[in-house]
C-alpha cells in the first residue's frame, strides 16, 4: 500500500494530488505542515477548530465540518462545549496536524478561545475585505487605519494576509471577555471607521452595496464565524497561504499572492524572528467599546 509515516501519522495516498495547477501532493501537504509547524502550532493547537476538507482535492467537492464525527484519527482531541450537541476537535500537536492533512483538511480555522475556555475570547479579528474592483493598496490602508486606531486606546496589533485578496487585523488580549462583549467591542471600531468614511468603508455584508468599497467583518468574533488560521493553506488556485506579516511589511510591493505552500518554507527560513513573536505572551485587556 503506498503510504508514509510522518510524525507518527500513517499518510495514505501520498502522491494524491490535492492542487492540480501546482501539482502539489498531500505528502507535499504534509512537508509544508512539518516545516511551519513551529511558527502555526501556538495560533491553532488547543482551539477547536472548523475545518474545510477537499479529501479528492481542491477542485473537487469540499465541505466545511464542525464537528468531530466519525472516524477521526486517534491524534485528534475532542471537546464538548456547552450550547453545542456534537463535539469539536482540536489539535495538539504536530501528530494533530498530520492527521489533518490524511482527512484532506485543506483549510483550518481556529476558534479564537481555547478549549479549557470556550466561552471567552482571547483574539479579536478585523477581516477587511475588499469589493473587487479594488486594489490591495487600499486594504492596506484600512488595516494601518485599524492598527493606529487600537493603538490609540492602547491595544497592540498583528496582521497577516488571508491566502485572499484582504488582510486580517488580530488583536490578543486576555481571555476575560465574553463573545458578546469581544464582538460588540469589534463592532464599535468597524462601524465608527464606516461613519467616519461612508465611501471607503462599510459594515454591511451585502455585496450589493459594497462597490467601490471595503466591508469590515467585525462578525468573525464569534464561535460559529471563525477566520483561518495563520501559515493555513487554502482551498484556492495558486495554492495560497495565510501569512503573517510584519506592520513595516505593507508597502507596494506586497502581493499576497506571493505567499504559497511553495514559497512560504523558503520565507520563514530567511527570517530572522517571527512576525507574530509574542502575541501568544502579551496580556492586554479589552477596553470599553468605541461610540460608534
Amino acid at each position: 500500500m503506498n503510504e508514509r509515516m510522518i510524525a507518527g501519522v500513517r499518510l495514505t495516498n501520498p502522491d494524491k494530488i490535492l492542487y492540480p495547477e501546482q501539482g502539489i501532493s498531500k505528502g507535499a501537504l504534509a512537508d509544508y505542515y512539518v516545516a511551519v509547524a513551529e511558527r502555526i502550532l501556538p495560533h491553532v493547537a488547543f482551539r477547536p477548530i472548523t475545518m474545510v476538507r477537499c479529501p479528492a482535492g481542491r477542485e473537487k467537492h469540499c465541505f466545511y465540518q464542525r464537528h468531530a464525527g466519525s472516524g477521526i484519527p486517534e491524534q485528534l482531541a475532542e471537546v464538548t462545549i456547552k450550547g453545542f450537541e456534537e463535539p469539536y476537535l482540536f489539535i495538539q500537536d504536530l501528530p494533530g496536524l498530520i492527521a489533518l492533512v490524511q482527512m484532506g483538511v485543506l483549510e483550518i480555522h481556529p476558534w479564537g478561545a481555547r478549549v479549557e475556555r470556550p466561552d471567552r475570547a482571547d483574539r479579536i479579528i478585523f477581516d477587511l475585505d475588499p469589493d473587487e474592483g479594488l486594489g490591495f493598496a487600499g486594504v492596506i490602508k484600512a488595516a494601518r487605519e485599524v492598527c493606529d486606531r487600537l493603538a490609540a486606546i492602547g491595544l497592540a496589533s498583528f496582521v497577516k494576509t488571508t491566502g485572499g485578496k484582504g488582510l486580517h487585523v488580530v488583536v490578543p488580549i486576555v481571555a476575560t471577555a465574553d463573545w458578546r462583549e469581544v464582538k460588540s467591542f469589534a463592532k464599535g471600531l468597524s462601524v465608527a471607521m464606516a461613519n467616519d468614511a461612508p465611501d471607503l468603508y462599510l459594515t454591511k455584508i451585502s455585496k450589493a452595496e459594497r462597490a467601490g468599497r471595503i466591508f469590515i467583518d467585525y462578525l468573525r468574533n464569534d464561535p460559529t464565524s471563525t477566520a483561518v488560521a495563520p501559515y493555513s493553506t487554502r482551498s484556492r488556485p495558486g495554492a495560497p497561504v495565510a501569512m503573517p506579516l510584519r506592520w513595516e511589511d505593507l508597502g507596494p510591493k506586497l502581493d499576497p499572492h506571493d505567499f504559497t505552500i511553495l514559497s512560504v518554507p523558503q520565507r520563514i527560513a530567511r527570517q530572522r524572528t517571527d512576525p507574530w513573536a509574542g502575541m501568544v505572551d502579551m496580556r492586554q485587556a479589552l477596553p470599553p467599546a468605541p461610540r460608534a
